[in-house]
């Protein structure tokens, strides 16, 4: 048997059109399975299309995670799509504000923290009811650094990320003796668009995040593949409420 086989493995993968989400869900279906993206606007049948292109299994659904309606439908919208069975959840999608802590807005910590966390809560919830009535199914949730440590001007991401991290080790006390698998990757610092703001080369910032990894690089989409692969197969059976960093050896620095 191959470990890291995931051939006909039916997944969900929110915030897959772009950034992180968009290279797990490519990964996943290079490895052979097929893929719901959830994308906060119509983009997301296009890049599904795209997908399907290059010869994948790829359904788009749109969706604001920020709606409880909204994602319950998209949930149940998704599964329709994977023929009733989802054996894989990546919760990726993720918002991030920028204020003061002193002067940081209620409206931008409400939003960060229903997308970020609440969402991620209940999609968890939503899937391990369906693996819990098959006894199996890899629910990847995605945490980040700042589940560390608490950074600078985003308090309602680092309280989002935190509670990610804690999410992941719950579900899994409950749910690890029924067969499903809740784990985390918690990304280090990525070039995607989300940090944009940090990106710039002459940002002083930058240097000194990037002489802080040991691989003296940031990351990027095609670095979450292989640990995305890896605890969604049969090769993470026994791994349960991990949080994985994907980082270059940041926090170890």
């Amino acid at each position: 048997m191959n470990l890291f086989d995931i051939t006909g493995r039916k997944a969900i993968v929110t915030g897959g059109t772009r950034g992180l989400g968009y290279g797990m869900a490519e990964g996943l279906m290079e490895a052979g399975a097929e893929v719901v993206i959830f994308g906060s606007n119509a983009k997301v049948n296009n890049v599904a299309e795209q997908f399907c292109e290059k010869g994948f299994k790829c359904h788009g659904v749109e969706v604001d995670l920020k709606n409880r309606e909204d994602r319950r439908k998209a949930f149940y919208e998704g599964l329709e799509l994977l023929g009733g069975t989802i054996d894989i959840l990546v919760n990726s999608a993720g918002i991030q504000r920028r204020h003061k802590s002193e002067t940081f807005p209620l409206s931008d910590w409400d939003d960060v923290i229903e997308v970020n966390l609440t969402a991620t809560f209940e999609l968890c919830q939503l899937a391990g009811r369906e693996m819990l009535k098959v006894g199996y199914g890899k629910i990847i949730n995605i945490a980040s650094m700042i589940s560390f440590f608490g950074g600078m001007t985003i308090p309602a991401y680092a309280a989002s990320k935190g509670g990610v991290s804690q999410i992941t080790k719950a579900l899994c006390n409950e749910w690890a003796g029924r067969g499903i698998n809740v784990n985390a990757i918690a990304p280090g610092y990525m070039d995607t668009d989300m940090n944009t703001a940090l990106t710039d080369p002459s940002n002083l910032r930058f240097k000194e995040i990037t002489n802080r990894i040991p691989q003296h690089r940031w990351g990027t989409p095609n670095d979450m593949k292989g640990c995305c692969i890896f605890l969604s197969s049969h090769a993470s059976d026994y791994i349960n409420g991990a949080i994985i960093p994907v980082d270059g050896g940041y926090l170890v620095m």
